[in-house]
């Protein structure tokens, strides 16, 4: 099966790398542009691009993916299925253009966590369960037919980085099984039922400011969500500080109120309920762990 391959993030690699090394041609990668970073403006390359330079896969980095120029570029690879995983919204003009179709990785259970930040809002809702889908992509997002789904636990300890982990390495494999039914033809395709299905829309910031008068489990599980990046924060005598572990505490405070001991940080929630700061970053610094904070820092005022 000849395949180009739609990714940019490293969710998209252990994909990549298993179709790479399968018995499919991966003939040509597209990924987003290169960007500058840093104070030297240092050009840097996709995860994916990266991975295809070092194997000698052709990249495609359209700007324009409606252009005739990249529509002209895809078709002279001739390839039979198109597999995205982590990229952006396909034109039609695009995901038609192969004879087996396009199918897309995503992380949820579809028609559950339609959208960007499926993972996220997985744990943000304090879910047990979540899962990989792949499905044909059709002109409405994450509403296509699904050919294979895979359930993931969510441990109590899981957060944002842990589970993103977990669901790039199943969900490579579920990746393979899909292009090995189409090749073979044995898909059995699912509709979505659009009467279940839930939105995962972005994270903005002001989703990712905690809210103190919400209860300590739901506070710790936005907390979870937003772990490592980009992270979930409150703001005290005007500067930013990020949250990257934490844990419901049985303390009576009012909302926002803190308490120090010299190793612990408690804030007061909702409902009667408290958190426990575990790992915490001020604005300008490194993350910590609470003990090492209180080595040099202090909260001493209440968080509005």
């Amino acid at each position: 099966m000849k395949i180009i391959f739609f990714g940019t993030p490293d969710f998209a690699i252990p994909s990549l790398k298993k179709l790479y090394e399968s018995e499919n041609e991966v003939a040509a990668v597209v990924t987003a542009p290169d960007k500058e970073r840093g104070r030297g403006r240092k050009v840097t390359f996709t995860p994916v691009k990266e991975f295809a330079l070092e194997k000698g896969i052709p990249v495609l980095q359209p700007e324009d993916l409606k252009s005739e120029n990249f529509l002209s570029d895809l078709k002279s690879f001739d390839a039979d299925l198109f597999v995205i995983v982590a990229f952006r919204i396909l034109p039609e003009s695009v995901f038609m253009l192969p004879k087996f179709g396009s199918f897309n990785l995503h992380g949820s259970l579809l028609p559950k966590y339609r959208g960007a930040a499926p993972i996220q809002w997985a744990l943000i809702n304090g879910d047990k369960v979540t899962g990989v889908t792949t499905f044909f992509l059709e002109r409405k997002v994450d509403t296509g037919n699904i050919i294979l789904q895979r359930e993931i636990e969510i441990l109590s300890e899981d957060d944002f980085g842990s589970l993103h982990d977990k669901m790039s390495e199943i969900g490579a494999d579920v990746v393979l099984e899909t292009v090995n039914l189409i090749k073979d033809g044995n898909v059995k395709l699912k509709r979505q039922d659009a009467s279940l299905a839930s939105k995962a829309p972005k994270i903005t910031k002001e989703l990712a400011q905690i809210d103190w008068n919400e209860p300590a489990d739901k506070i710790v599980n936005l907390i979870r969500g937003l772990s490592p990046f980009p992270g979930a924060y409150f703001i005290l005598n005007g500067k930013i500080y990020k949250v990257y572990k934490a844990r419901a505490a049985s303390v009576k405070l009012a909302p926002g109120k803190i308490k120090e001991t010299k190793r612990e940080i408690f804030v007061g929630a909702g409902n009667n309920s408290g958190v426990e700061i575990l790992d915490i970053k001020p604005e300008g610094r490194k993350r910590m762990s609470a003990d090492e904070f209180l080595r040099g820092y202090t909260l001493t005022e209440e968080i509005k």
